[in-house]
């Protein structure tokens, strides 16, 4: 065996262009493979902890009907109503089986100035309940209290990149007087950062304030936007669903017509997330396929090359005692040889791809041993099977045809 091994090193290294323009497809095939079920993990534990961005065991109900785009990153709202009240929120609080906490809420856009710098915020009209409900919390400061919400107090809690942009320092805006909606606000606090959740919403592009000082001190209207619901851990989601939906229907006088809400959790965006990058992987699955039998066409191409420039070393060999199963062997051997290096190459890339775009996309990175080594494996496996036609043609030169030629 020891000795096949020279012969092989010493064959490929002699014909260098041809053992590297063989090894280029496998090389390839393993860098698109591994590389993309690589990157399809990271992305898949990145979706996960986007999912527990929105809340643990979150339940919304939305007024108007919410589609999310194919990869679950953000959502489209149509036909807005505005019938969805307070009230609404509380009979489903009440209603819905498993609610351990509720938090009603108003969301919209406007600009938000201090001196004269003005910024566009997407404000939250909400109920303290709201920092437990997300899980989301002040890093300074204060979250809106119920006294403020009794009160209707205009104080609001900024999101970390509204803070940094109206003050350079998240901290430096506590306490500072800020004018949104024509009217002069109190900055009572400052939000921990935490990037965007799977609706596509930027958390630390939101403030808050009381939902009963927007809908009675700015806007001076009745209706919502929705509201979150906190479920009990282990929820049938099927049967809060159902319920949700009867109470909604019932209040919404929606008897023979179609939903004017929507109703949400963390699952239906992911399933969405899921689907998209399923279909990722389906299509790197493929490309990697198609690499892997163009390497190994080229495998075998070259080893046909090789076994008719070789004609006379395999006579020779064979007339000094070589057996037909010593070529055999030789042959696959180098076939092996140059798909594993392909392979380990190609491997060995794209774990520096998938780190250089973890790195640039935010992903946690992902690494895993058993997917990586069973890329080397089919590597070696593609070799062996595309050079066993050439090794048996080698193995059928005869000696006496060789040496009289």
């Amino acid at each position: 065996m020891l000795l096949d091994l020279k012969i092989a090193l010493a064959s490929l290294s002699a014909h260098k262009l041809r053992a590297v323009l063989a090894m280029l497809g496998v090389f390839l095939g393993a860098l698109s493979f591994n590389g993309v079920q690589h990157v399809s993990e990271a992305m898949y534990k990145n979706a996960e902890a986007e999912a527990e961005k929105l809340g643990p065991n979150l339940f919304a109900a939305m007024a108007g009907q919410v589609r999310f785009s194919k990869g679950g990153g953000s959502a489209r709202f149509s036909g807005f109503v505005r019938n969805f009240t307070v009230p609404d929120a509380e009979a489903l609080a009440g209603g819905v089986p498993g609610v351990l906490g509720f938090a009603p809420y108003y969301y919209g856009t406007n600009p938000i100035r201090f001196g004269s710098v003005t910024v566009t915020t997407q404000f939250m009209g909400t109920w303290p309940a709201y920092v437990d409900i997300r899980s989301f919390h002040p890093e300074f400061g204060r979250f809106i209290r119920q006294q403020d919400v009794d009160d209707k107090e205009k104080v609001l809690v900024l999101g970390r990149k509204i803070a940094e942009r109206l003050f350079g320092r998240p901290e430096a805006a506590v306490g500072q007087e800020v004018y949104i909606f024509r009217s002069r606000f109190v900055v009572v606090g400052v939000m921990e950062a935490k990037g965007r959740d799977l609706t596509g919403a930027d958390q630390d592009e939101q403030t808050f304030m009381p939902l009963s000082t927007y809908l009675r001190r700015a806007a001076n209207q009745t209706f919502i936007s929705g509201v979150y619901l906190r479920l009990a851990e282990g929820a049938d989601l099927d049967q809060v669903r159902a319920a949700a939906s009867d109470i909604l229907r019932l209040r919404h006088h929606l008897d023979g017509k179609k939903d004017d809400f929507s109703l949400l959790t963390a699952a239906d965006s992911m399933q969405l997330r899921r689907e998209a990058l399923d279909l990722v992987q389906t299509l790197g699955a493929i490309t990697s396929t198609i690499s892997f039998a163009v390497g190994g066409m080229g495998i075998l191409s070259i080893m046909v090359l090789m076994v008719q420039a070789r004609r006379m070393e395999i006579g020779i060999r064979r007339a000094v005692g070589g057996s037909r199963r010593d070529i055999v062997r030789q042959f696959l051997l180098e076939a092996g040889l140059m798909a594993g290096a392909g392979g380990a190459l190609g491997a060995l890339v794209s774990v520096g791809l998938v780190q250089l775009v973890c790195a640039l996309a935010g992903f946690p990175y992902v690494f895993e041993p058993v997917l990586t080594l069973g890329t080397l494996a089919g590597s070696v496996l593609l070799g062996l099977a595309a050079g066993s036609y050439p090794a048996r043609q080698a193995a059928r030169i005869e000696i006496l045809e060789v040496l009289s030629s």
